[in-house]
């Protein structure tokens, strides 16, 4: 029989006593999960992945990908100066805070909307490509049919929240598998720990980058209607997996669901090519498959002020890693 590993997610502020059980991730209600790999497309786990949720910042690799498209097509270039209209400096956080008439350069632009996830400038980037941001996302939602996100609607560039702006797990994933494959020489950009600016750090919010060897993107996002959103990209041996997790509760939580999401992934590719039959749903353990004990156990380590939100492992594993 495999050992048993157990990898937690915990969100909140440090509790004074340990909380008596242990609340399924699965639980929260905006949660949906899909991992695939990158190569094949392969789907290899799926929770709620077709339930419509909102893709908060997540929306900006959409973004990315048409200002992409259009640098592989000589239409646009690095050089190209970007005007921040008043519509775009009025953008609310997360922002640069540019005035309204200041320039900015596209390369600069494309950088800090994917590391610092600047509404102000996605939306510069939007009225630049499009002529104003309604147009712009009017071709986001032809060029998500296009990639084959069936149900996926975008009405702004940057993921503020809107009834109408919706998504779902498989098409985030369809959306970052395009991206890898697409643009290749552009996708490094997600990869960036931080970018400089003007005598300025700009760091990524995508920790993954630094906790999760083999990451190299691609989006963190977050509002109160969507949750904490993420969909991250990992390489290993030559294998690339695709990792998204909308509605989590808070980032640690998300992250660490990634992370167990990703490690089991890679877990049952090597399984696989060693001639063992299994899939990551073999590998995974909701708290209702665990014994008493175990729970238990899983309670004592919580850190947050509420349940610890768990997902569980089994199999061999390299490290444990808890949140």
């Amino acid at each position: 029989m495999r050992s048993q590993r157990l990898l937690i997610g915990v969100c909140g502020a440090v509790a004074t006593a340990a909380p008596t059980h242990a609340a399924s991730l699965y639980a929260v209600p905006k949660y949906a999960a899909m991992l695939i790999n990158a190569q094949t497309g392969e789907v290899l786990y799926a929770r709620q992945a077709d339930a419509p949720r909102y893709p908060a910042s997540i929306t900006k690799v959409l973004t990315l990908y048409l200002a992409f498209d259009r640098l592989a097509k000589g239409t646009l270039h690095e050089g190209d100066a970007i005007v921040v209209s008043k519509h775009a400096a009025a953008q609310k956080p997360s922002k640069l805070g540019l005035k309204p008439g200041s320039t900015i350069a596209l390369k600069n632009a494309i950088d800090i909307i994917a590391t610092k996830s600047a509404n102000d400038i996605a939306v510069a980037l939007a009225e630049h490509i499009a002529g104003s941001e309604t147009a712009f996302a009017a071709q986001m939602t032809a060029t998500a049919h296009r990639l084959g996100m069936a149900s996926s609607q975008f009405v702004n560039a940057t993921g503020l929240p809107d009834a109408r702006q919706l998504t779902t797990a498989r098409d985030i994933a369809t959306l970052s598998r395009a991206v890898v494959r697409d643009f290749p020489q552009f996708y490094k950009v997600f990869s960036q720990v931080a970018v400089d600016y003007e005598g300025r750090t700009i760091e990524n919010h995508n920790h993954l980058l630094t906790t999760l060897p083999g990451v190299d993107g691609i989006k963190t996002g977050f509002t109160s209607a969507a949750g904490f959103t993420l969909t991250a990209s990992m390489a290993q041996n030559g294998t690339r997996l695709i990792a998204v997790v909308l509605g989590g509760p808070s980032r640690l939580a998300r992250d660490g669901n990634v992370t167990n999401l990703l490690d089991t992934g890679f877990y049952v590719m090597n399984a696989r090519a060693h001639g063992e039959n299994t899939t990551v749903a073999a590998n995974l353990a909701e708290p209702d498959d665990l014994s008493d004990g175990t729970m238990a156990g899983l309670s004592e380590t919580a850190v947050g002020d509420s349940p610890s939100l768990a997902l569980a492992t089994r199999g061999p594993a390299k490290t444990t890693r808890s949140w």
